[in-house]
């Protein structure tokens, strides 16, 4: 755990419960968590002002709404210490719905969604492959997704 952060076993079991539904009433969390509503509500705060809770999104199934292309980028910069002007270019094409500063052969790791290769072809060449610094791409296109989940939170021993 990242110093600072002050959690405990209920706090952990919250977002357990959040990360598996996020619609799930905090009323409900309460009863089967064996706690008050106003309990978990204070936990949330505390864990939102602490920064553990960054915001609450949405799981849309891309490909039933006309995007049918997930790829991966590894994108190689000039120099390293471009990064930063190049994440703030790559930030503004709604395209890129990740991207990780990373080590070994990519400086940076990106996922983008696209309606078709078409789409994509468009994507890296008139917008991607167009900011300064970046030298080149690579492009690995998804098949199928195996794997999408929330992490599971190990649950500490208190003492």
């Amino acid at each position: 755990m990242a110093k600072g952060t002050d959690i405990d076993k209920l706090d952990r079991e919250i977002l357990s419960v959040l990360m598996d539904n996020a619609k799930k009433p905090y009323t409900d969390i309460a009863k089967q968590l064996y706690v008050s509503g106003g309990t978990i509500h204070v936990r949330m705060k505390k864990m939102e002002d602490a920064g553990i809770v960054k915001g609450y999104s949405l799981s849309v199934d891309h490909g039933k709404l006309g995007y049918d292309i997930c790829a991966f980028l590894g994108i190689y910069l000039d120099k390293s210490s471009l990064y930063d002007d190049v994440a703030t270019e790559l930030e503004e094409i709604p395209e890129i719905v990740s991207a990780h500063y990373t080590t070994g052969l990519y400086n940076i790791f990106a996922k983008v969604i696209c309606r078709d290769t078409e789409h994509l072809r468009e994507v890296l060449h008139d917008k991607i492959q167009k900011i300064t610094g970046i030298q080149r791409t690579e492009t690995f296109i998804s098949l199928q997704e195996s794997i999408d989940r929330p992490l599971f939170i190990e649950q500490e021993e208190e003492d």
